[in-house]
């Protein structure tokens, strides 16, 4: 990484591109030089997990002046072709994370889909029937994932990149009732142990902005439609300045 005091992360979720959304985000994201070092895309990327609709995605982000880290979300694998998805993104140069990691300028990138369970002493654990102990293993599992893709970063700044939300917080403006559904509290664990130095989610679309995790890690919510209704008068994607003084160890 250069010498310099901050690295400027834009990052957007819930995009939800369709097979007429080519366009959408072209002029936003064109508009991130200069502006930007680092785009992430926080899942939910289509709206059924068809690759046209991932083509239309790609079309509007083969011109990024930045390089580009996404995650998939759960409307990603709707059509059980996520991996279509996955590859085509790819194809025009999109670093899409799935338990592993990457590092741009000097910056650790780790990303997850993630998966639900709840938060805190209501999270849901892995006890009774076949398909409750399955619904939690899988929240076990992309906290597994997430604390590999931790461990091989070893950089002095770390950014972690989810869809579903790691606490509570960010999540708070949905109905209560479907909190068990938008993120699990096992993956601030490893987002605290690891000192990551931000969080960037989705997912949550009436959630809130911002939160700390208990090690007073910040976490965005940057869920399309939730920055469209906060910021009406911005372009749809949140540019946040982390500093790189200090670090992590």
């Amino acid at each position: 990484m250069p010498d310099r005091e901050v690295i400027r992360l834009a990052a957007v979720g819930d995009i939800h591109y369709t097979r007429t959304s080519r366009g959408l985000l072209q002029g936003p994201v064109r508009g991130l030089a200069g502006q930007a070092d680092v785009l992430l895309l926080c899942g939910d990327l289509t709206d059924f997990g068809l690759p046209e609709e991932a083509q239309a995605l790609a079309e509007d982000l083969r011109a990024a002046p930045v390089p580009v880290v996404a995650v998939l979300g759960n409307h990603d694998y709707e059509s059980g072709q996520e991996e279509a998805v996955r590859r085509i993104l790819a194809d025009v140069g999109v670093k899409v994370l799935d338990g592993d990691s990457i590092v741009i300028d000097g910056i650790g990138f780790a990303g997850i889909k993630g998966f639900g369970g709840g938060f805190g002493r209501r999270a849901l654990e892995p006890w009774g029937e076949r398909a409750i102990k399955g619904f939690v293993h899988e929240a076990v599992d992309e906290a597994l994932k997430l604390e590999r893709a931790l461990s091989r970063l070893h950089t002095s700044h770390r950014v972690a990149v989810l869809h579903y939300a790691p606490i509570r917080e960010t999540v708070e403006g949905e109905a209560p009732e479907i909190y068990p559904f938008l993120g699990s509290t096992r993956f601030e664990e490893p987002i605290n142990r690891f000192r990551v130095n931000v969080v960037f989610h989705g997912h949550a679309h009436v959630g809130s902005l911002e939160g700390r995790t208990t090690r007073g890690i910040p976490v965005y919510n940057v869920s399309m439609p939730l920055l469209l209704r906060s910021f009406p008068d911005q372009p749809p994607i949140r540019v946040v300045d982390i500093p790189l003084q200090g670090g992590t160890t």
